[in-house]
């Protein structure tokens, strides 16, 4: 999955984590480096780690117009 070329920009992700559980969120993408995806969380407000074999889907998400 290129989520490499998302860097900068919102995502919306669903993530199966270490115990199987899945998790849908929005975040943005910081970088990407072996094998690893750092982002910002919109969620919880805060900085993430994701690995990029765990992200089942990843789509760009459309800025609101206030």
């Amino acid at each position: 999955m290129p989520i490499a070329k998302y860097i900068g920009r919102r995502v919306e992700i669903i993530y199966q984590s270490a115990d199987g559980s899945l998790t849908q969120r929005v975040v943005r993408v910081l970088g990407v480096r072996d094998g690893v995806v750092r982002a910002f969380c919109m969620e919880s407000g805060a900085p993430r780690t994701f690995r990029v074999d765990s992200i089942l889907a990843c789509m760009p998400t459309r800025r609101r117009t206030a």
